[in-house]
Formats: C-alpha cells, sequence, structure tokens
C-alpha cells in the first residue's frame, strides 16, 4: 500500500493542495480503501470458512462440527484474517499522524482481546452443547462451569484491554488491583458462592438436570431444567418456572425425588381416621357374619380357633366379652387392608406393605396405610392411591367404622 500512498500524495500535491490536506486527504483515503478491502475479505473468508464447515458437519458423523457452526464459530474465526491485516497496514496509513496510529494500534489491540473472547465463548457454548447430548453429562451442571471460565475469561480480558487503553503494564496493572480486592470480593460476592456451590453440588451429586425437587422456601415443586453458576432453574407442575440461588441448595434443606423415582415403587402414606366411639370386641354373631368376606375368611377360623382354643383352656366366663381373648372390629378391619393391600395388582409386593394404628388424636384413631405403588407416574400413582382409598372408605360401615369428620351446619339441622 505503500505505492499508493505516493501517488494519491503525489497527485493532490500536483492539483495545488497544500502539503498538510494532502496528508490528511491521502491518509482518508486510504483508510476507505482498507475499510473496503477489510469487508470484502471479512465477507468471503466468512463464506469459505462457513461453508467449509458446515460440508465437513454433513459427512460427519459426529454432531460436534453442527454445533460449531450453530454457535458461530466459523464467523468469528473469520474476523481473524481482517484483523491482522489492518494491524499490518494501520500504521502506513497513520505515519503522518504518530497520534492516530497509536490510537487506532490500541483500538485494534482491544478488538483482538474482544474477538479472542467471541471466539473462546463460541467454541465452549458447542463444547456445551454437545456434552449436553452424552448421557453421562447431558445431567451435569455444565453451564456452571463454562460460566465460571468465561467470567475469569472477561475479567482478564478487560484488565487487559485497560492495561493497554492507559499505556500501563499489565503486570503492575494486576498489582495495582490487590488493593481494591475486598470491593472486587464483595461484588462477585454471589458469584463467588455460587461458583462453590456449583462444585459441591457436582461433587455430591446433589441435583442433576431432570430431578423432580421440592424446595418450599422457594416455592419450588418440580423439574429442574437448568444449572448455572448464579441460579437453578426449575419448572413446577403447573408450568411456572422458579428460580433459585445455587449456594441455597447448600446452604438450605430441600427434598430430592430421585431415590423415588430410581426405585420400584412410589410411597402411599394415608391415614383413615377412625371414631374411637366406634371400636368394639366382635361376637360370635358377627364374626360369623365377616367371614362371608373373602379376603378375611381364612384368617378369621383360623384366629377364632386360637382364641376358642384359649379361652377353654383357661376357662374363660365369656359372659362377659371383655374377658378372654376377643377380635374387635378395628383389629379385623386393619387385617382387611392389609390382605387387601397384598393382593392388589398396582402395588408392589417386593416393597415394605403395612396398615399400622398411630397413636389417637382428637380426630379420631389414625388407621396408616403404608405401601408404594408399581407405577410411578404422577397421575397412575394418584388413580392408584384414590383407588385403594374409596375402597377402603366404601367397606368401613361393613365392620360397624364410621371415619372422623367434624359437624356441618346440615349436620345441626338434621339434629335438631
Amino acid at each position: 500500500m505503500s505505492g499508493l500512498e505516493c501517488k494519491l500524495f503525489d497527485y493532490l500535491i500536483e492539483n495545488g493542495f497544500s502539503e498538510s490536506w494532502a496528508q490528511t486527504l491521502n491518509m482518508l483515503g486510504l483508510l476507505l480503501v482498507l475499510l473496503i478491502i477489510l469487508f470484502i475479505v471479512d465477507y468471503i473468508t466468512r463464506k469459505i470458512l462457513v461453508s467449509a464447515f458446515s460440508q465437513f458437519a454433513l459427512v460427519s458423523k459426529s454432531n460436534f462440527d453442527d454445533l460449531l457452526v450453530a454457535n458461530k464459530v466459523p464467523r468469528n474465526v473469520a474476523h481473524i484474517i481482517p484483523l491482522l491485516i489492518a494491524i499490518r497496514f494501520v500504521p502506513e496509513i497513520f505515519i503522518d499522524f504518530p497520534n492516530f496510529e497509536d490510537v487506532f494500534e490500541r483500538g485494534l489491540q482491544v478488538f483482538a482481546i474482544i474477538l479472542i473472547l467471541w471466539i473462546v465463548r463460541s467454541s465452549l457454548n458447542a463444547l456445551k452443547d454437545y456434552l449436553k447430548t452424552l448421557p453421562h453429562f447431558k445431567d451435569k451442571p455444565i453451564d456452571s462451569y463454562i460460566q465460571v471460565f468465561m467470567i475469569f475469561s472477561w475479567i482478564g480480558g478487560i484488565m487487559s484491554a485497560i492495561a493497554i487503553i492507559t499505556g500501563i503494564e499489565f503486570i503492575k496493572f494486576v498489582t495495582g488491583l490487590g488493593a481494591i480486592s475486598a470491593v472486587i470480593i464483595l461484588v462477585f460476592k454471589d458469584t463467588i458462592m455460587g461458583f462453590v456451590a456449583s462444585i459441591q453440588v457436582s461433587i455430591n451429586d446433589m441435583v442433576r438436570i431432570g430431578d423432580w425437587i421440592t424446595f418450599e422456601k422457594y416455592g419450588a415443586d418440580g423439574d429442574v431444567i437448568e444449572i448455572n453458576l448464579a441460579t437453578v432453574k426449575v419448572q413446577n407442575f403447573d408450568k411456572t418456572i422458579t428460580t433459585i440461588p445455587t449456594y441455597a441448595l447448600i446452604s438450605d434443606s430441600f427434598k430430592n425425588w430421585r431415590g423415588m423415582t430410581n426405585s420400584e415403587g412410589r410411597r402411599i402414606k394415608r391415614a383413615l381416621y377412625i371414631k374411637q366411639t366406634g371400636v368394639k370386641y366382635l361376637t360370635d354373631t358377627e364374626v360369623e357374619k365377616l367371614k362371608s368376606i373373602h379376603l378375611l375368611t381364612a384368617y378369621l377360623e383360623s384366629r377364632q380357633a386360637d382364641i376358642n382354643t384359649y379361652n377353654n383352656t383357661n376357662s374363660v366366663d365369656k359372659n362377659l366379652l371383655l374377658n378372654g381373648r376377643n377380635l374387635s372390629n378395628l383389629g379385623v378391619f386393619r387385617k382387611y387392608i392389609d390382605t387387601y393391600l397384598k393382593q392388589h395388582s398396582a402395588v408392589n409386593k417386593d416393597m415394605m406393605i403395612m396398615a399400622r394404628q398411630l397413636a389417637p388424636t382428637t380426630q379420631g384413631i389414625p388407621l396408616e396405610i403404608y405401601a408404594f405403588s408399581s407405577d410411578k407416574r404422577w397421575e397412575n400413582y394418584e388413580y392408584i392411591m384414590s383407588d385403594i382409598f374409596d375402597h377402603l372408605i366404601a367397606a368401613l360401615p361393613y365392620f360397624d367404622l364410621e371415619i372422623f369428620e367434624l359437624p356441618s351446619q346440615g349436620s345441626f339441622k338434621h339434629n335438631s
């Protein structure tokens, strides 16, 4: 370009321009020519690189190259050649304007730093997207690590750019930052806490993308859809999004349902509250009547035989039902629940099945069902649990038992 520079300058002098005007117009003309060349070179280089990557992606078995194109890595790399051309010819264009030359050279150096950061960011985004397609990495907090690396990269880039603009050596500039390190730590407190939390969450395998978690403090109850440096995003079952600080997973308590999801069943734990006044011993006539319930026939015959043997052996006076051993309607109903659950097709027989009586309360005697449904899907789980309790509530009158419930206004009207 030096030959073009001389010809343009000589042409302006020959046409009566002063030397200063000739130098200025010569510089502006050469700068315009350089900008046009840079635009053309950038356009051609970008087209060639993008086309080459796209063609390679078509024949490649891996999808990593497709992700490089999608994240604009070739487009960003293409800017390197025009930048090198600009760095090469700027000194010649501004040879008569050393102050402008210094400004433009520093500007190009700053742009080079920004371009490097663009390339690094787009490459890391492509790597992040690729890792998420792999089974071993798709549930890991890759976003957090990418963000941490980019934060330090941007900090280093910004400090380098400031050092270039101010003319201070980078080492001296970084050393000077020690005086304000406390302020920097305060500003980036959440980022630092999030970084530490992300590492702990990943190492301890506390949360993965796709896990169902319940975090009552933040009103979260749904699936984890994103884990990054500062936040964890949870899509609740009503399709709303709850954002939780990453460090809250370490400092607060939450429930992860992964153990249930990976198990062989989903727990059913619910109680029927039985009126205490309805509990009674069963007479022989009532026991005979309950034998017609198929699930209890064998149990009642065996149990009644054992009780009669004990009472006869110990000469128990059965004129008073309290004496000796007896069957109660609540105990028989509890056995019925246990037998019913063990033959229910939707209950997992390999996991715990139990009908237990809890301590009496002011609302009655809690009779709790503890079992696991074979189907863990939410809608099917709710259907199975409802089906079980529909049956048990309807079965209660056959045992002369009632569920406790607070009286309503209609109850008082009926009594009156």
